[in-house]
């Protein structure tokens, strides 16, 4: 189960996301950085970022904390913002919260240097989960006490976005804007180690992680065991098929 906690004060958003995240304070006296269902991005994005978060860290990949905050619309009464107003008055109830990182810097691929070891690893996730959005422009990565931390999942398992498509033919991750891609990712290591990992007990961990809320009324399911199920049986088919593996130069 993931931490629930619920929120005491909004803080300030963070208008580097598309989907509006925001700074809050929680009832167990922690900071988080909350990402919001009633976001134009929809449940949808937090469920990748529970799945695939809780993923990374049972790879031994290092991410930010995961919580559930709920969220009372009457916090948005000292919202001067009108846009967060309306963002926090749609998104009543659970939402998505990870631990807000203090002093954490970007990760600059020109100035920061990375172990080939771990950039693999890097590499081999996003391209199981098939994140498109861990570019060199935009690498979704914080250096806190100098390691590096994977952050912003919420464009990963796009495949959920038209289950009518699914399996979708697998074919190799386009890894040529990948921020790991010229830092000598060892992938071979990485698929070494972490795809034997991959197991249906593992992945099923991560996904019934996500909020039964968050699955009811998918079009074409009869409810959330049935839709966990089909994220199950895609990811499992990757596990198995890693006909995805991107290519990349020594």
């Amino acid at each position: 189960m993931l931490t629930e906690v619920t929120a005491t004060r909004y803080v300030t958003p963070l208008r580097e996301g598309g989907s509006l995240p925001g700074i809050v304070e929680a009832d167990d006296d922690g900071t988080y950085v909350a990402k919001f269902h009633g976001a134009g991005q929809g449940r949808k994005a937090l469920i990748a970022e529970i799945i695939s978060g809780e993923l990374a860290r049972r790879l031994d990949l290092p991410v930010p904390d995961l919580a559930l905050i709920t969220i009372d619309p009457l916090i948005a009464r000292a919202e001067p913002d009108e846009e967060v107003q309306e963002l926090l008055k749609a998104s009543a109830g659970r939402n998505l919260a990870m631990d807000f990182l203090p002093r954490a810097l970007g990760y600059d691929p020109l100035t920061h240097g990375i172990d080939p070891r771990l950039a693999g690893r890097i590499l081999f996730f996003d391209a199981f989960v098939g994140n498109v959005d861990r570019s060199w422009r935009n690498p979704n990565m914080l250096l806190w006490h100098r390691e590096p931390y994977l952050i912003d999942h919420g464009a990963t398992l796009i495949f959920h976005h038209n289950w009518a498509r699914t399996p979708a033919p697998t074919k190799p991750y386009d890894a040529s804007d990948h921020v790991m891609a010229h830092a000598h990712p060892d992938l071979a290591a990485a698929d070494t180690d972490l795809a034997p990992r991959l197991t249906p007990a593992l992945l099923t961990e991560a996904i019934d992680l996500v909020p039964d809320e968050w699955l009811t009324d998918e079009p074409g399911f009869t409810g959330p065991q049935h839709v966990r199920d089909a994220y199950l049986n895609h990811l499992s088919a990757r596990a198995a098929d890693r006909s995805w593996l991107p290519e990349v130069t020594p």
